[in-house]
């Protein structure tokens, strides 16, 4: 799994622990054989494809209706194309974008008929997320553990994309350990200490009440002697627009620096795809106050505008680290752009 994190934040030549006076190992990753991954790759996108089938009827397959028949790309076509982006919940901003660059390329005659503009449309779509998806410019951390720290609402799927991951790490070989950071819920620790014993891993929690930043440091006090490879860190559903909660989470991120210089090493933020244009403002607030540097977003299966995810990379230009396509452990996927626009543009059944 942290192999993964390699792909994604820069390539493994940079990732490398670097030995020297006081370094530690930090252990070595365990990566699928290729014909395994060969394998899960095929019927992840079955499963991605199948997902997205209720967004690929209210944008693709009306896009295909709204083209059948028609080789003239005039207003009236663009006007009624508008409409089905802002339906998808692809966003104003993001639809008006797409909608000048379709007129631009009409203009210099690059677009012959409807045909040529849908596929256009299927690369300028993938332009984004491909854009949003570039490495990171963080590393992965020279010590163990590798820090990260989750964000989000109540009801999105938290704790639940927390368990999800644990799992995932530990299928990679990884040693993980649960931070149960969230003491105001009350049942917030025993479901992650549920999620702990169905995956295996150990879980750092205290009495409710206590003081969140206390516990992660705590927790790090822990996980450092110990070898943990990866520490995830659930902190508090947050009502996003409550600035003394914001705060407080930038309190845990300096209390996580100063304990591991450096930490945390990803700042995931947890969003619920059914949620539309709020997704949005939660995004925009959440990375204003200690700046996001990874989205995982919910319950994909689950809307028929599943264009929030090319509105979220447009705007906030945020690497999609995970969607979630369903409930069980290994239904949070990895994000793959390439991937998720074959499988919303798939042919064939919606």
């Amino acid at each position: 799994m942290l192999s993964w994190f390699k792909k994604k934040l820069g390539g493994a030549q940079d990732l490398q622990p670097e030995q020297g006076a006081g370094s530690e190992t930090t252990a070595p990753v365990t990566a699928e054989a290729p014909g395994q991954q060969q394998e899960n790759g095929a019927r992840f996108f079955l499963r991605l494809k199948d997902g997205l089938s209720r967004t690929r009827k209210t944008f693709v397959r009306q896009i295909d209706a709204l083209f059948l028949g028609k080789k003239k790309i005039d207003a009236e076509l663009l006007e009624d194309l508008e409409e089905i982006l802002i339906m998808a919940d692809i966003g104003a901003a993001t639809t008006q974008e797409l909608l000048e660059k379709t007129r631009e390329q009409v203009r210099r005659n690059a677009l012959g008929d409807a045909l040529a503009l849908k596929k256009a449309l299927k690369e300028m779509i993938l332009g984004y997320l491909l854009n949003a998806n570039r490495p990171a410019e963080r590393v992965l951390p020279r010590q163990s553990p590798f820090v990260i720290m989750v964000l989000g609402v109540n009801g999105v799927g938290k704790t639940t994309t927390i368990g999800k991951l644990a799992y995932k790490f530990t299928q990679a070989g990884q040693k993980v350990l649960l931070v149960a950071a969230d003491t105001f819920r009350a049942a917030a620790s025993e479901q992650l200490q549920i999620w702990g014993k169905r995956v295996g891993v150990e879980v750092v929690a205290q009495q409710a009440g206590a003081d969140p930043s206390s516990v992660v440091y705590d927790a790090l006090d822990y996980a450092r002697p110990r070898n943990f490879d990866v520490v995830l860190v659930d902190t508090a559903g947050r009502l996003h627009t409550k600035v003394n909660l914001m705060e407080e989470l930038k309190k845990i991120k300096r209390v996580m620096d100063k304990k591991i210089p450096g930490a945390p090493h990803e700042i995931l933020l947890v969003l619920d795809a059914t949620t539309g244009q709020n997704a949005i403002s939660q995004a925009r607030l959440f990375n204003e106050a200690v700046d996001v540097t990874g989205l995982a977003l919910t319950k994909l299966d689950g809307t028929a505008k599943g264009g929030i995810v090319i509105n979220i990379c447009h705007e906030f230009n945020i690497p999609i680290r995970f969607i979630g396509i369903g409930e069980q452990m290994e239904d949070l996927r990895d994000f793959e752009p390439n991937e998720f626009v074959e499988a919303l543009f798939a042919e064939g059944e919606a």
